[in-house]
């Protein structure tokens, strides 16, 4: 596996593989790789060739200093994953990299950013655009992947890639998650013990949702009530939001559901550092036809 530090070295290798013919993949990753990340790589070698991996923490996505120094940082371990799942190149670029000295531009995706976590989070989501948009450039790929456990960040990329006339298909790769439910991230080796026991609340409240449209239920307040009433079992738990959006336009859907519709779940848990939260995300799109 070759690791690679450089936007220019990085275009360099590209443009060679696709003189040769070959398609490229990427798959940005903020590090701190768990099975999730893999499965993401393990998608993108079915669609290309040769697989660019990043590992970049990106300072502009965070909306909060406390969260962006806690942010787990496991480059020596990343790498070993990668060269494990096959990966052809890691992407590994220093700050100034990316944000030179004096940087001025950034990329804003207009109403699919608004709500959810781009009301929970200003700039949350024009940071995902920027740094989205310079690993495309730098990468220059023919797909990219990313987790439909950030539902609203693979629209946002969706909707800038098609803006921007990026050449790339943006391809979403389905939640994994533990055997309890709880989805995969890096974020939660951060959670307390007992906070990591009572986590899986967020997966029993999209499941109970997804029973009751199972048995007829159309109204959305009461699709929303069994999801709250699930996380409010977990005494920790403290929610940020819960709330269902048309999976295409993440507008608010209709008091009662035509069609499908996003189930979307963020939540705060304490973290196993005293004083400090982890916020966890989670979604399902509920097929109410």
């Amino acid at each position: 596996m070759r690791v690679i530090e450089r936007v220019r070295e990085l275009q360099a290798f590209s443009e060679g593989e696709r003189a040769a013919g070959r398609r490229l993949a990427l798959v940005p990753t903020m590090g701190a790789l768990h099975a999730g990340h893999l499965g993401l790589v393990e998608l993108a070698r079915r669609r290309a060739e040769r697989v660019v991996v990043s590992i970049f923490v990106n300072p502009t996505q965070f909306d909060d200093p406390a969260d962006l120094r806690s942010y787990p940082r496991t480059l020596e371990s990343d790498l070993a994953a990668c060269r494990g799942a096959g990966v052809d190149v890691a992407f590994c670029p220093a700050l100034e990299e990316l944000y030179p000295a004096g940087h001025q531009t950034r990329v804003e995706v207009g109403e699919l950013a608004r709500p959810l976590c781009g009301a929970a989070r200003p700039g949350h989501f024009r940071g995902v655009a920027s740094v989205v948009a310079k690993l495309l450039l730098a990468a220059r790929p023919q797909v990219a992947v990313f987790g439909e456990k950030d539902f609203q960040q693979l629209l946002v990329v969706r909707r800038m890639a098609r803006d921007l006339c990026f050449d790339v298909e943006i391809l979403g790769a389905p939640i994994a998650r533990e055997p309890d439910g709880l989805a995969l991230s890096s974020r939660n080796q951060r959670l307390s013990p007992e906070a990591r026991r009572q986590a899986p609340a967020l997966a029993r409240a999209l499941a109970a949702a997804e029973r009751a449209v199972s048995a007829g239920e159309r109204q959305a307040a009461a699709l929303l009530h069994a999801a709250r009433s699930e996380l409010e079992k977990a005494p920790l738990l403290r929610i940020d939001y819960a709330e269902l959006r048309d999976p295409e336009t993440l507008e608010p859907t209709p008091e009662r559901l035509a069609g499908p519709a996003l189930l979307a779940l963020a939540v705060f848990f304490p973290a196993r550092k005293a004083g400090a939260e982890v916020r966890l995300i989670d979604n399902r799109v509920l097929r109410a036809a």
